[in-house]
């Protein structure tokens, strides 16, 4: 064979191999066109306007209308309200979302923001038709809104499992991003069970669908066509798509739109605890192998973990057997639980494992879980790196505490300033010991040992929280 042959016979081999391997690509990739006309009839694209009351510019303070002769002065920047004289003005003001259909007689789910404080509902089918829409419930915790439209034989989701979800999973989302009706979007799982602040309750699925404001209260889809979740929120700096969309998972959502439909309130567990999570030094200063579980630093009085029998320090590591592998997880947990009946946690105290069974209660309507002297001893001074002043009666009183010093001064080279006490907090507790005065204090530092972490309970503004002291060797 002749080289220029050889090298042809090459080249054509090489560009056989190519198209296969963008073939096999190309097919490994999904297709969502059949995934799109089946479920696109049940997406819908939800409007909402609402009436504010704006102050008339010309209203002056105490209700004094400005006089005419200054408005000729403004010209036409203020014009005159309609009527002529003074008082306030309406404004009707509109916002768009998303939507899904899951039932034919007219429930749609959507989220709680897309429709809040909403005068008016209108829902845009598929089919360029528009019903008005009933507010049935909202639940602003996770987000989730229910409606209904009068209307009969309309198309369904089908929903799925997104306990079952798994990252680096295909998913698709339909919305109506900027009132751009029915367009498609798609991605990867990027994380599940994600934590956001202020949304203790729910679990979110992270994605790298794009999302954008009109998205809100869409369905997210798995590649059988189940939606899987509601997109809610974004991540973003710029005010727009930045990768990071966030969905809230459809079992959350459905339990959610079911008490609304059904009893028109949501009602959740609660245990009446305050939590932290566990540090690496926390861990160590309470004798884990590893960082795990939720810390209760704090407890209401009145709540159901307090009237079972927990305390301000044990560590909550399983609820009904499910692993609480972070403090994030146990609001999840518990929230699940429907108010009255009795779970069985599994808790560190003392260092050993026990297992307590504590009635659930309902959340209440408050978001808050409740729950001069002589200097220090010149030992607790050398080995934390503070001073510290007694409290009396009073001031304990006052703050709802039992026991406690305050610290009146820190080193900022100190123990003390490494673990993140302040000057102003009350040690409330260390190494589990209840810190009665000054001079106590200074006699359970000198008995502590100085090669692992303790820790020690504070009390700042307002709340209780643990920090994991290591003290300085001698």
């Amino acid at each position: 064979m002749r080289p220029t042959t050889r090298y042809l016979s090459l080249w054509v081999l090489l560009a056989a191999l190519l198209l296969g391997w963008q073939s096999a690509t190309a097919q490994e990739l999904p297709d969502f066109t059949e995934l799109v006309d089946e479920v696109s009839p049940a997406v819908v694209n939800i409007s909402t306007s609402r009436t504010i009351e704006r102050r008339d510019p010309f209203q002056g303070f105490g209700g004094q209308e400005i006089p005419e002769i200054f408005r000729h002065f403004f010209g036409e920047r203020f014009p005159m309200p309609p009527g002529g004289g003074g008082g306030g003005r309406s404004e009707e003001r509109q916002s768009l979302g998303s939507g899904f259909i899951i039932s034919e007689d007219g429930y749609i789910m959507t989220n709680a923001h897309v429709v809040q404080e909403a005068d008016e509902i209108l829902v845009r089918l598929s089919d360029r038709r528009e019903l008005e829409a009933e507010l049935v419930g909202a639940d602003e915790r996770t987000d989730v809104a229910l409606l209904k439209v009068d209307s009969s034989g309309l198309p369904t989701v089908r929903t799925g499992d997104s306990d079952g979800l798994q990252v680096g999973q295909w998913v698709a989302a339909i919305g109506s991003p900027f009132g751009f009706e029915h367009s498609v979007t798609a991605g990867i799982i990027s994380a599940i069970n994600r934590t956001l602040p202020r949304d203790a309750y729910v679990p979110f699925i992270q994605t790298d669908v794009a999302i954008n404001p009109g998205n809100s209260g869409g369905p997210l889809f798995n590649l059988d066509g189940e939606v899987v979740g509601i997109n809610s929120q974004i991540f973003t700096r710029s005010g727009g798509f930045m990768g990071l969309s966030f969905a809230i998972p459809i079992n959350v959502a459905m339990d959610v739109a079911d008490q609304l439909r059904d009893e028109g309130r949501v009602q959740r567990g609660w245990l009446g605890v305050m939590i932290q999570p566990v540090s690496r030094d926390l861990a160590e200063s309470f004798g884990m192998d590893s960082p795990q579980g939720a810390l209760i630093a704090d407890l209401d009085p009145e709540g159901p973990a307090a009237r079972g029998g927990l305390q301000a320090g044990d560590i909550i590591l399983e609820v009904n057997g499910q692993e609480v592998d972070r403090s994030s997880t146990l609001p999840r947990l518990i929230g699940r639980i429907n108010p009255g009946e009795e779970a069985e946690l599994t808790i560190l105290r003392d260092g050993r494992e026990r297992t307590e069974t504590i009635t659930i209660g309902d959340w209440p309507e408050t978001e808050q879980a409740s729950a001069g002297g002589s200097p220090s001893e010149p030992s607790a001074q050398a080995r934390l790196g503070i001073a510290v002043e007694g409290l009396d009666d009073a001031e304990r009183e006052q703050l709802g505490i039992e026991g406690g010093v305050m610290v009146s001064d820190v080193d900022p080279r100190g123990a003390a300033a490494a673990a993140g006490i302040r000057p102003g907090d009350v040690i409330v507790s260390l190494d589990h010991r209840l810190v009665e005065s000054p001079s106590q204090l200074a006699e359970l530092v000198g008995s502590l040992p100085s090669d692992r972490a303790v820790p020690v309970r504070l009390y700042r503004d307002g709340r209780s929280l643990f920090v994991a002291l290591r003290l300085a060797e001698e």
